[in-house]
């Protein structure tokens, strides 16, 4: 029944589900452990259910859970409040739940030198995570990554089409892939939720057309997109948008910053999380919609092993249905992944279809 109403208000409402996956959240992703501090931040928007639910679960843990609630920025990635900037920054563990997150802050680089172990779930209520964390085998997911990371990393010439009209192509020249929903076993080492491996090919290779169709955000006034956002990418930069009311938005979102670099395409990102079918509108859940593909354009950090610089802002847009293409061998069409490693993988995870 959830699964066809959406987010259920009712503090009952899979409620033993979410308790099971805020244990996993702690236990088996975050890796917390006895005596550690974890702060969990939140805003005004955010589903205190889900807050709550972590916070107890810490608790259970052994560790010393501090909750901090903010006002709801109108866009992310802005600096949060100094109080939160302070509690961040010296903890063991930071969840982030907020929808108006800090990710990518000055105050988020400070407590990510200071070797806090972050996971950025900007958006979560409590179906998404029992469905993107509960319900799903962490490891046969990890798994499924380091194939795709692999396959990104050992090819050259990289072709991404869909049927929206997306038809780029860019060459890697050895470049390396990250899986980013991994296990938080390193310090100062950023996690994000599960099913998203991302790279960044050489930039000046970067070509053709590039047809957001699913979600782009922020500006925080599209997400869930009604009509496609069409991009023209030369040498890795965007140098032309079309389309109808939802891309001129976005085109005068971009311009408004003056900076020349919120026109760089940043990453490319594959997103396979099985608890993802459809779009919903929380940006970290649909850059994982299953077979999809993500990509990011703006500020770029040193984690994707490519360039890196500085923007005002960074934005994420989704492709439905791509068919990639690695070194001329098709290894998903229109959304299905079709190389016999990644179906049997898909398989051991229980994917429908496969």
């Amino acid at each position: 029944m959830e699964l066809t109403i959406g987010t259920e208000l009712r503090d009952e409402f899979l409620n033993w589900e979410l308790a099971a996956g805020a244990r996993k959240l702690i236990e088996q992703i975050m890796l917390v452990k006895p005596g550690e501090t974890v702060v969990i931040t939140a805003d005004t928007s955010t589903d205190m259910r889900v807050v709550q639910a972590t916070a107890r679960a810490a608790m259970a843990a052994g560790a010393v859970p501090t909750v901090v609630i903010h006002p709801t920025q109108s866009e992310g990635y802005q600096e949060p409040p100094a109080p939160v900037a302070g509690a961040v920054a010296p903890a063991d563990v930071w969840i982030e739940f907020a929808v108006g997150l800090i990710f990518l802050s000055d105050a988020y680089k400070q407590a990510i030198d200071n070797g806090v172990r972050y996971v950025c779930l900007t958006g979560m209520d409590a179906i998404m995570l029992v469905n993107t964390i509960q319900r799903v085998d962490i490891h046969k997911l990890i798994a499924l990554g380091d194939l795709l990371k692999d396959m990104a990393m050992g090819a050259d010439k990289v072709e991404i089409r869909s049927p929206a009209g997306t038809n780029l192509a860019a060459y890697n020249k050895g470049r390396k892939a990250r899986q980013s929903g991994t296990l938080a076993d390193t310090p100062g080492k950023p996690v994000m939720l599960g099913g998203q491996v991302s790279w960044c090919p050489m930039e000046e290779t970067i070509n053709g057309r590039l047809v957001f169709d699913g979600a782009l955000y922020p500006p925080a006034d599209l997400g869930v997109l009604k009509e496609p956002v069409a991009l023209t990418l030369e040498n890795g930069i965007v140098t032309q948008i079309e389309g109808g009311a939802e891309a001129k938005r976005f085109e005068k979102w971009l311009a408004d910053f003056n900076d020349p670099n919120m026109y760089r395409l940043a990453h490319f990102s594959f997103g396979f999380n099985p608890g993802v079918t459809k779009i919903t509108g929380r940006i970290v859940e649909d850059e994982r919609v299953f077979g999809c593909m993500e990509m990011g354009i703006g500020s770029q950090g040193a984690q994707i092993m490519g360039k890196t610089w500085k923007a005002a802002a960074h934005t994420d847009g989704i492709i439905l249905n791509p068919t990639v293409i690695l070194d001329g061998e098709t290894i998903e069409e229109e959304g299905r992944y079709v190389h016999p490693d990644l179906v049997l993988a898909c398989r051991e995870l229980g994917v429908t279809g496969y």
